[in-house]
């Protein structure tokens, strides 16, 4: 099993945090914006770590801030 569907495997999360508007960007960075489950500027939702969400948090790396989240 690949190193990053282990990760989503073993139920790893993230804390994902907006910390810039997605105004004034184009509105494919919008859309992941609200895919990702952030519907406002300084909103933070915790999501379980998978490639996909990997490849949506690095197209809009300039607008949100990550953290890993300790279990336990």
């Amino acid at each position: 099993m690949p190193a990053k569907t282990r990760a989503a495997a073993q139920g790893r999360r993230l804390r994902v945090k907006q910390v810039r508007s997605g105004i004034g960007h184009p509105a494919k960075h919008r859309a992941t914006l609200r895919s990702i489950g952030l519907k406002h500027h300084q909103d933070v939702v915790v999501v379980a770590d998978s490639p996909s969400l990997r490849g949506m948090l690095n197209l809009v790396r300039h607008l949100v801030e990550v953290t890993p989240v300790e279990e336990g």
